[in-house]
């Protein structure tokens, strides 16, 4: 064998090994199938957009999620063992987990807005309680419940270290402390994981929305990855940045985060995780050509949720088709795929998340390939409440949130990405980022609506016929 010809050889048995179901034609014209084990995961139909309601139906949707989870808030005091639960804010300095318990026509808190949970109240009386009032006889309100009810523990949130359980501001701390008997400030406690778990547990209701929007993200990507947008040599990756932004716009979504499409070259190895100068500072613009290997990270936001995912594309010649891509990117995406199997393997409620990373690299290593995971909750944030799965620079384990449990209640984004040997280009990365839910029937984390075991194709403009978009993003007429 001349050496010439290892490359190609290693990126087919690459391929051999990460496509999930691959069919080869020999020579003799005869189809080989070849399948790895694991089910397809993509999607069930080409992704569509989908409309939302009007801001009324929207409100009154959210107004019944928030309902639920507000009537789940005693259960989960007393799975984490305190009595009570008391936050209070003032307009524009609100505590975190005011976001989730607001209704959806509040944009802010009133005045000095109160709200105390009780893990057991007594007969006849509610469990949530909630006051408005910017006078001092709101601490004469509040002391009387608590005579009331006699809560041994108060979760207040004023955690140094869980953002979603500090949210107690300093200013309000000191006023409890100064207007509430000492007998109260004395049970003060700090569970971070009572707000960690409240903004965590999405409802179930939650889903069908949730999986509407992910299509409509799918559909989007699918749209601003093709010819209708990228016209190789002509096109920048700021151009169908902001394409992507104007089009989030004009379906009546917005966003969490600017969309971030990045050229994928050997020599931005440590690119787009490692550029956060280029993403919050100035960005670059680079021209799009035939042969590019394209990623984007994009995310939209409605009725209270956000999405997260990441794709690649590749820039097809004139004349090339599907067929045209050359293995070692496809089996590049498919060694992404088969971290993606992995990880989710090893996401198993209770585990903390230092210890699904490091169970879930200690697997990849021992298949035989290099990448990184940094998994993230999402839902009522970009980046929600709950343990984190690695980041891209700790890969050791991550202190204090790595360290809570996985909650099976909500949703994670599964970020991750792989190192793969692509011939005549050298050695790149492959990204690729999912959102997951989880699934009581089947105990497993599901795709919400799938994910990306093909690449996006941008073929030739003029092959196709298409209209394209102009250098600001807009569509010709």
């Amino acid at each position: 064998m001349h050496l010439s010809t290892l490359p190609a050889l290693l990126s087919l048995l690459s391929l051999l090994l990460f496509h999930p179901t691959l069919t080869l034609t020999l020579s003799t014209g005869v189809d080989i199938e070849i399948k790895s084990g694991e089910k397809s995961s993509e999607p069930p139909r080409e992704a569509r957009y989908h409309s939302l309601p009007s801001l009324r139906e929207c409100a009154k949707i959210q107004d019944g999620w928030t309902k639920e989870r507000i009537e789940d808030v005693p259960r989960i005091l007393r799975r984490w063992g305190v009595d009570a639960w008391l936050m209070t804010q003032r307009e524009y300095a609100e505590d975190t987990a005011f976001w989730s318990l607001k209704s959806a026509v509040q944009f802010s808190a009133r005045r000095r807005t109160v709200n105390l949970f009780i893990a057991n109240p007594t007969a006849g009386t509610p469990s949530a309680y909630t006051w408005i009032d910017n006078t001092p006889g709101v601490y004469k309100s509040i002391s009387k419940v608590l005579a009331a009810q006699d809560p041994k523990k108060i979760a207040v949130n004023i955690n140094s270290t869980v953002a979603f359980s500090s949210g107690l501001h300093v200013g309000e701390f000191l006023s409890l402390k100064d207007n509430l008997d000492h007998k109260w400030i004395d049970r003060f406690v700090d569970e971070p994981m009572v707000a960690v778990e409240f903004i965590g547990t999405q409802p179930k209701a939650k889903l069908a929305w949730y999986r509407k929007m992910q299509e409509t993200s799918w559909a989007m990507i699918t749209e601003a990855f093709s010819e209708r947008v990228i016209e190789a040599g002509v096109t920048s990756t700021e151009d169908v940045e902001w394409w992507m932004r104007s089009k989030i716009q004009e379906q009546n979504y917005t966003t969490w985060f600017q969309p971030d499409v990045t050229i994928i070259t050997a020599e931005s190895l440590s690119s787009p995780a490692a550029t956060l100068h280029e993403t919050f500072g100035e960005r670059k613009q680079e021209i799009i050509h035939r042969g590019d290997m394209l990623h984007v990270d994009f995310g939209i936001t409605a009725l209270g949720l956000n999405t997260d995912t990441q794709h690649l594309a590749y820039v097809l010649s004139p004349s090339q088709n599907a067929s045209s891509i050359p293995p070692s990117y496809i089996a590049g995406l498919h060694k992404a795929n088969r971290l993606q199997d992995i990880v989710i393997s090893h996401m198993i409620p209770g585990r903390t998340g230092n210890q699904i990373l490091a169970s879930s690299l200690a697997q990849m290593r021992s298949e035989g390939f290099e990448g990184k995971i940094y998994c993230h909750p999402i839902g009522d944030w970009g980046h929600s409440a709950g343990t984190v799965i690695g980041m891209t620079n700790l890969q050791e384990g991550v202190p204090v949130l790595g360290d809570l449990e996985l909650l099976g209640t909500g949703y994670y984004s599964v970020e991750l990405s792989v190192e793969h040997w692509v011939e005549g280009r050298g050695l790149m990365m492959f990204y690729q980022e999912e959102d997951v839910y989880w699934d009581e029937e089947s105990k497993r984390w599901e795709w919400v609506w799938g994910r990306q075991e093909r690449f996006h194709l941008i073929r030739s403009r003029k092959e196709e016929g298409v209209d394209g978009v102009d250098g600001q993003g807009q569509m010709e007429l």
